[in-house]
This record gives C-alpha cells, sequence and structure tokens, in this order.
C-alpha cells in the first residue's frame, strides 16, 4: 500500500475495518459483519417524512418519500454487496441522504440473493419492481411513472446498467441510471489494488456466486459493457481511485458518451470502493451524493 496515494480519511477506514476471508463457509459471517458495521460507517440519515415497507409486485421493498405532492419521481435502488450480501438496513441511510439530496422518492429493492439464488433472481427482482412501479405502485403510491430512474452501488449499480438496458429494450426508458463504483465487467481481470479495500480473490467469489461456472457471461444481462449502449438513460458513474472497479466504470462511461449518452464522470481521488455509502466515514461521500442529487434535480 501507498499511503501517499490515500486520503486521510481512506486510511483511517481501512485500519479500521477488519478482514474475514471471503469463502463458501465463511459467508454468513461476512453477511453479519456487513449488518454490525453499518451504524459506525455509513449512520442513521436524515429524516425522511415517508418510510414504509412493501411488497413491489412480489418483491420485498422500501420506500422512502418527503415530497407530499403527487406524482414525485422516483429512483429504483439496487443494493451492493457482490450480490450475495446487504438488506435494506444496510443502505438505509443511504436512501435517505438520496431521497434529502435530490428532492426524489426512493424504492429500495431487497432482491434475492447468490448463492442461494443465483442469476439472473435479482435482475429479474428489479424488474419486478419497475413493472410494478410502472402500474400500481405509481397509483398507489402517487408516484410519476413517466420520471423513474435506476440506481445502485457496487453489484448494485451491474444490476441497475442491466435493468436501464433491459427497459431501453423494451421500449420503455428510463429518465436516469446513477451506478457508483459499479460491477460491470465479468472478465473479473483486476488492477493489484486489495490493499485498499475491495480484494480481486473477493470480486471472483461474488462473480462465482451470482454467474456459477457454466453460465455464459457473456450474456447482455451479465456484462453491460459488451452491449450496444446507444439509447440508453443519461447516466452519472462515480468511481474511487484505488478501487478495483475503477477501470471498468470508467471504461462504461467511455462507451456510453461514444454511444451519444449524456454521462457525468467523476473520479475521486484517493478513494476507496464504495466511499459514497460510507457517509459517517467519508466528507467525499457527501459530495459524490450531492452532485448525483444535482444532476436528478435537472433531469426532467
Amino acid at each position: 500500500m501507498d499511503p501517499k496515494r490515500l486520503h486521510p480519511q481512506a486510511r483511517a477506514a481501512l485500519a479500521a475495518q477488519p478482514r474475514v476471508p471471503l469463502t463458501a463457509s465463511t459467508l454468513t459471517e461476512v453477511r453479519r459483519s456487513m449488518v454490525d458495521a453499518t451504524a459506525a460507517e455509513v449512520g442513521t440519515g436524515p429524516a425522511v417524512a415517508t418510510v414504509v415497507d412493501l411488497d413491489a409486485g412480489g418483491v420485498p421493498a422500501r420506500l422512502y418519500r418527503d415530497d407530499a405532492a403527487d406524482g414525485a419521481p422516483v429512483i429504483l435502488f439496487a443494493h451492493g454487496g457482490g450480490w450475495v450480501m446487504g438488506d435494506l438496513d444496510t443502505h438505509d441511510g443511504l436512501c435517505r441522504h438520496l431521497v434529502a439530496v435530490s428532492g426524489w422518492a426512493v424504492l429500495a429493492v431487497d432482491y434475492r440473493l447468490a448463492p442461494e439464488h443465483p442469476y439472473p433472481a435479482a435482475a429479474d427482482d428489479l424488474s419486478s419492481a419497475l413493472a410494478w412501479l410502472r402500474g400500481d405502485g405509481s397509483a398507489r403510491y402517487e408516484l410519476d411513472p413517466h420520471r423513474i430512474a435506476v440506481a445502485g452501488d457496487s453489484a448494485g449499480g451491474h444490476l441497475a446498467a442491466v435493468v436501464a438496458r433491459r427497459a431501453r429494450d423494451a421500449g420503455a426508458g428510463l429518465a436516469a441510471q446513477i451506478l457508483i463504483c459499479p460491477v460491470l465487467d465479468p472478465v473479473a481481470d483486476y488492477p493489484p489494488l486489495d490493499d485498499y479495500g475491495l480484494h480481486r480473490d473477493e470480486m471472483r467469489f461474488f462473480w462465482d456466486a451470482y454467474a456459477p461456472p457454466g453460465i455464459d457471461r457473456t450474456e447482455p444481462d451479465l456484462d453491460p459493457l459488451a452491449e450496444d449502449l446507444a439509447g440508453l438513460p443519461p447516466a452519472v458513474v462515480i468511481t474511487a481511485e484505488l478501487d478495483v472497479l475503477c477501470d471498468e466504470g470508467e471504461r462504461y462511461t467511455a462507451s456510453l458518451l461514444h454511444a451519444g449518452v449524456p454521462v457525468i464522470g467523476v473520479r475521486y481521488q484517493g478513494m476507496i470502493h464504495n466511499f459514497p455509502r460510507k457517509l459517517a466515514m467519508f466528507d467525499a461521500a457527501h459530495v459524490a451524493i450531492a452532485q448525483i442529487g444535482a444532476a436528478l434535480r435537472r433531469t426532467r
């Protein structure tokens, strides 16, 4: 590790982060460690006028809303955790901040986790929730079915990109896609940045859990980088310099631009994987979420 490259807050976060090697036998422990660390890493988040747990077309979800006016735009949110961990509670603080800075409602999806439910379960759950939002959900909760953005952090960013492309292909595109330190490339050829939090062996475990050997990872729902990106919704892509996923996020940004899709792409220097979720630890997290909020406030 080169301490000169690390932001001081990133250095402190890494020092405080115990690492449990991720294997099939330790997955339960690692899942619990993510939950246990949430209060220290994320905090409680701001108060939101309405928070309700609900069934979104057969998928457990949580709706956050501050604006009481009819027809609020809504962010469909997929949490990170390598498709194998994370839930509504681990990302509650982040979702609250997104509501506060954007003025949009947020529907967070508690999709099925791998390896118990491998591909395409998670992506299908997000698509089911989107279909519900476009129909019964928007009518029941007074949301705007024509202004829906999709967002996610880490593996949730992958799911967001997949659902954005699915929606385009179905002729019912979305208003925006928000990708925070996203997973995008199933080739899993990562730079040697293991000392900075997210390890290459962890990413390979995640991919093998979600898309086990035998599944064709060139499928469009697994490899967003291989697809024609023309016609996708405007994007915000947040990357971190010292993240093994930084390069693939920036390649996706460049590919979107080449395809004529408007993109705001920002690399945070000295930052580590998924720093925007850790709002209790990083000043830069608040800046990144504010950038997302500013972009969404300009989305029509």
